[in-house]
């Protein structure tokens, strides 16, 4: 990944992290949730 690749994809993230608190964390919340299961069940197979 190059410094430009990386700079995009750190101010897009940042963009929705902003754009996420203005409409009160529900994207952020569902995806940690999400990731949580997700991480749950990749121990599963372990």
């Amino acid at each position: 990944m190059t410094n430009r690749v990386a700079l995009w994809l750190a101010i897009l993230i940042l963009i929705a992290l902003i754009a996420d608190y203005l409409l009160g964390y529900g994207a952020t919340l569902f995806l940690a949730r999400q990731f949580l299961d997700l991480i749950e069940w990749v121990a599963f197979w372990r």
